[in-house]
């Protein structure tokens, strides 16, 4: 396929997505109806094998939207194109007022990323795509007094991105532009013992810009080994959108009841984020990386005001964050860059640790996890599918709380194409 009908083909793709909304990341986390819901890193299929690491990791053979200056190291007559999704499956446990323990489990998944990147010229490069910012799904129940409660929940924020980025000798200097779109929908039903039916729902419409600037150093320490440095930050910015909360007499099929309609900027903020690695590969006959990333994202100094209730007054307190913070170590080995198949996959493996940013109570709550994955390539050798594996586990702490575990199975195809080569016939 020529670099023409890529580009018709992947813009299409990522505007036909945004459209239709077909770009749905469903979530089943208790946890996601605090804050914004779930955060994710923006990492590909081929990060999320080894523990989510990114801001280090240079080369021209992936693409790593974590940090932006990575793209200048694509060579300049190839192209990329990554497309990613996920099958989740988490089981969780909770320990209920009577001593006895509840337990549920669910199944989420979808379409996680669209991506490409492509040379400007030799130390010039660029990228555009679609990733996830955050995700939100629930769905649980409460027994009150002459009737029950329903919590559900849905929707989450994505990412448009287009990054550019350059270098000069072994520094690379490159940004993020994104478009955040998205609705984050809780809704509470409310069921009285005679049958009768309310909904309260609280809707915080996003429509949003944002900007990631990123930087790396490389020093080759041999012929063979190389070292980088990498660097991300992303300024506090105030969101923008609006928000509103409505209820609705669903037996008496009456209209809604709009209250609390305003607009959210100058309110909501997203904080000041940070984020280091340190990379290490080498590549003769064969490839090896390892990475270690650390980042730290300051919601505790992110304004959430107070949200209206179910009852239709304003509530006591505002949310509470944490400051995020996130450990992930991982890395890749191929045994043979030339060679029979079995030696040219590439063996992935990483873990992490987070620490989030909502705050319940008293508690804070943690999560950590493995991952191991494959990177195999196809019969002709530019096309590499890449399957992972994941689990994690999330609790509160000190108070357990809601326990999760994990189980998800990631695919990725990474697409290698040359740009204006063309063959000679003789």
């Amino acid at each position: 396929m020529n670099i023409s009908n890529y580009l018709r083909l992947s813009i299409i793709t990522i505007f036909a997505a945004c459209a239709c909304g077909a770009w749905s990341q469903v979530t089943t986390s208790p946890y996601s109806m605090y804050g914004y819901g779930l955060l994710r890193e923006g990492a590909t299929s081929t990060q999320r094998q080894m523990g989510g690491i990114g801001y280090g990791m240079t080369g021209g053979r992936q693409i790593n939207a974590m940090n932006p200056a990575s793209y200048a190291a694509i060579d300049s007559l190839t192209f990329l194109w990554d497309i990613g999704a996920d099958l989740s499956l988490n089981w969780r446990s909770e320990l209920a007022a009577d001593g006895k323990e509840n337990k549920g489990h669910g199944v989420g998944g979808g379409l996680d990323y669209l991506a490409m990147q492509f040379p400007l010229s030799k130390h010039f490069g660029a990228s555009i795509g679609l990733v996830p910012y955050s995700s939100v799904g629930y769905s649980f129940g409460d027994q009150v007094v002459h009737g029950s409660l329903s919590n559900q929940g849905s929707g989450g924020i994505t990412q448009a991105y287009a990054g550019f980025a350059g270098r000069l000798k072994g520094f690379s200097l490159g940004f993020n532009i994104s478009y955040d779109f998205g609705n984050v929908i809780n809704d509470v039903y409310a069921y009285t013992a005679d049958a009768h039916q309310t909904l309260f729902e609280h809707v915080m419409q996003i429509r949003d810009w944002d900007i990631t600037i990123g930087a790396q150093y490389t020093l080759p320490t041999d012929k063979y080994s190389k070292l980088t440095l990498g660097a991300v930050y992303t300024p506090k910015k105030s969101l923008h959108g609006k928000t509103w909360a409505a209820f609705w007499d669903i037996t008496a099929e009456s209209k809604a009841d709009t209250v609390g309609y305003s607009k959210i900027g100058g309110k909501y903020y997203r904080p000041n984020s940070v984020g280091v690695g340190i990379n290490w590969q080498r590549t003769r006959s064969s490839h090896l990386m390892v990475e270690a990333d650390f980042s730290w994202q300051q919601w505790s100094k992110a304004a959430y005001p107070a949200l209206y209730t179910e009852t239709g007054s304003v509530a006591v307190d505002a949310q509470q964050f944490n400051d995020r913070l996130r450990f992930a170590l991982g890395g890749e080995f191929t045994p043979r860059l030339r060679g029979n198949y079995l030696k040219r996959i590439t063996y992935r493996l990483g873990a992490h640790y987070t620490r989030d940013y909502f705050k319940i109570g008293d508690n804070d709550v943690r999560e950590y996890g493995i991952s191991c994955g494959f990177g195999l390539p196809t019969i002709e050798g530019k096309t590499i599918v890449n399957l992972g594996f994941e689990w994690y586990r999330r609790q509160a702490s000190p108070t357990a709380l809601i326990k999760e575990n994990y189980f998800n199975i990631t695919l990725g195809l990474n697409f290698n194409e040359l740009w204006f080569w063309q063959r000679k016939l003789k």
